[in-house]
């Protein structure tokens, strides 16, 4: 299933050249995941509650076209590669300007961290369905630890 996020981008978004700053496209892609787990039931509140939280290992964005100031966007999400336990995860978000051309592309490499040992660890088992509906890419493959 298609996840996006339509966002209206705001003055602080942008440069003195005028189109959107590098890290404005990964704050958004961001907020996607963070909606994303909110959507399937892993919300912030959750996190604390098992006291976890998303972290990450790698993230690379490649620029396609520009963004330009008071353009809306819009974000998705699509899978790439899950571990068996859901401890790791590879997404890819895609920003699509205004015009629906794809602008950049943002692959982030994560895992789920214990917020008191400072280790990775394997989310709940509340989790397990947690990526069960997100859109696979093409290239998605199973992360072997």
């Amino acid at each position: 299933m298609s996840f996006a996020v339509t966002f209206t981008t705001k003055w602080s978004d942008f440069d003195p050249n005028r189109h959107m700053r590098h890290t404005a496209y990964n704050d958004y892609a961001a907020e996607v995941r963070v909606r994303y787990f909110a959507e399937y039931n892993f919300s912030i509140e959750e996190f604390t509650k098992h006291n976890i939280g998303p972290i990450l290992f790698k993230e690379e964005t490649t620029y396609k076209k520009e963004i330009h100031m008071g353009e809306n966007i819009s974000v998705n999400l699509k899978l790439e590669g899950l571990s068996k336990n859901n401890e790791r995860w590879k997404i890819i978000h895609e920003v699509f300007n205004e015009k629906g051309q794809l602008s950049a592309i943002i692959k982030v490499y994560g895992a789920w961290i214990d917020l008191t040992k400072r280790k990775l660890t394997t989310p709940p088992e509340k989790t397990n369905e947690l990526f069960k509906f997100a859109e696979k890419t093409r290239s998605y493959s199973e992360i072997i630890l």
